[in-house]
């Protein structure tokens, strides 16, 4: 995986993407299915068409993310930052949050086929998991 952060500032950001940011601050539906749910773990996908994003979301649980397909994102961090990414197939992530921390960000395909990433939560983690809202 490769990364270019292309702004710094949420002053950059269309007034819609600063408005569903106010909005989502505690939306907890990190993919776009929740393929599967135990006491130990989520497990999500997501997958996007050419143009598609999934909203703002908070991650709060220790997770990682595996890319299913390559492809090109973007993605409109809480710092205020906008960084683009290229994912090659396996690429994986592991991220880990004490209490209280937690990051927000959305993401949008901006390659020319689908994005697919699984990602995979755990809910014995330092933080409470967040709710799942309908819609991301």
């Amino acid at each position: 995986m490769t990364t270019n952060v292309i702004e710094k500032t949420t002053l950059a950001w269309p007034n819609s993407i600063r408005e569903e940011f106010e909005k989502n601050q505690l939306n907890g539906r990190v993919g776009t299915r929740l393929l599967s749910e135990t006491n130990r773990v989520r497990v999500w996908e997501i997958r996007l068409a050419p143009g598609e994003r999934i909203g703002f979301h908070r991650h709060v649980l220790d997770y990682f993310w595996t890319a299913v397909t390559p492809g090109r994102a973007r993605s409109h961090m809480e710092d205020g930052s906008v960084v683009e990414a290229v994912y090659a197939v396996g690429d994986t992530r592991h991220f880990s949050y004490g209490a209280g921390e937690y990051k927000i960000h959305d993401l949008e395909n901006i390659g020319d086929a689908d994005l697919w990433f699984t990602t995979v939560e755990f809910l014995d983690s330092a933080n409470e998991p967040l709710k799942v809202y309908a819609e991301a």
